[in-house]
């Protein structure tokens, strides 16, 4: 194998994104959960631009990074929490839960193992802005849209909840 400085890359950001993950599910103070979530987002954004997937990476810097998380934030910052944490202790859940993590690390690397994988280049220049484009306005308009009216209902019922919040 040999090591460039696109594997050197990758290796950090791949790093920092399982760090950020981690962290997120370790953190007990959302605020700081909000933002290695970020962290990971920016990370993973990273990996695209590795990828030569521009666009991908600007969209995920936009809409990720910049709007959920922003959007995470100020939710977490408008909603009144305990200021005291409480400390759970609960061994039995912990055990279960690396013993499920190391389960899965094993059937992963199993699985792995045994799979074949492409070392040839793959070409790329077919699938740009104009195919994903293509893409959500004719084959996949329905489904778009569909997520659309999603989310502005769901922007609509976040406003109606806060209203009657506020009222009360």
């Amino acid at each position: 194998m040999e090591i460039t400085g696109e594997f050197i890359a990758f290796f950090i950001l791949s790093i920092l994104a399982i760090c950020g993950a981690v962290f997120m599910i370790f953190f007990t103070n959302v605020v700081h959960m909000g933002v290695s979530m970020a962290f990971t987002f920016l990370s993973i954004a990273g990996i695209y631009f590795l990828l030569n997937a521009d666009f991908l990476a600007v969209i995920q810097i936009m809409v990720y990074t910049g709007a959920i998380s922003i959007l995470m934030l100020f939710g977490i910052m408008m909603t009144r929490h305990k200021e005291t944490e409480e400390k759970l202790n609960r061994p039995i859940h912990y055990g279960l839960s690396i013993a499920g993590a190391g389960v899965l690390l094993v059937s992963l690397v199993l699985l792995s193992r045994g799979a074949t994988f492409v070392s040839d280049a793959v070409d790329t220049k077919g699938y740009g802005i104009e195919k994903i484009g293509e893409l959500f306005f004719g084959t996949y308009m329905i489904p778009f849209e569909l997520a659309s009216i999603l989310l502005l209902v769901a922007l609509i019922g976040s406003i109606i909840i806060a209203k009657k919040e506020g009222q009360e």
